[in-house]
């Protein structure tokens, strides 16, 4: 007898496969690298381009996105929603990351966002660089 998962005709993208979801942070950051391997790094003023869709119809978790932005979307589909995961994800890689020669500031999750969220957007920094870094924060991190 087959089930329904596998009667089913839809084709489930990657990222909503539960086999695929991360339980771990180094997990997440594995997929967020792949993620922006995939998609690429947005610098900007958002987690991705054209957020309010004015422009592309293309999904959101298709279009190149931050680095904050890959750490949800590896964790809920989405680069706009969050997770406890991917909460301490952020806070993980921001206490590893300067910017300026700083640490973040700790007044909270979005402090911590925007401290990651700096870093990424340093003119120079490429997606080479942002995957680089998640990979190794993922080698280096704590497996809990």
């Amino acid at each position: 007898m087959a089930t329904s998962l596998q009667t089913s005709s839809r084709v489930l993208p990657l990222h909503q496969s539960p086999q695929a979801a991360p339980t771990t942070v180094p997990g997440v950051f594995r997929a967020a690298a792949r993620l922006l391997a995939a998609n690429g790094l947005y610098q900007g003023g958002d987690y991705v381009p054209d957020t309010f869709d004015r422009e592309m119809c293309i999904p959101h978790f298709l279009r190149p996105m931050s680095i904050v932005a890959a750490l949800k979307t590896a964790t809920t589909g989405d680069p706009h929603r969050t997770s406890l995961l991917s909460d301490r994800a952020i806070a993980e890689l921001a206490v590893r990351l300067e910017v300026d020669g700083e640490g973040p500031l700790f007044g909270g999750i979005f402090d911590l966002e925007a401290h990651v969220d700096a870093w990424g957007d340093v003119e120079s920094r490429t997606t080479e660089s942002a995957v680089a870094v998640l990979e190794r924060a993922a080698e280096t991190g704590v497996a809990a």
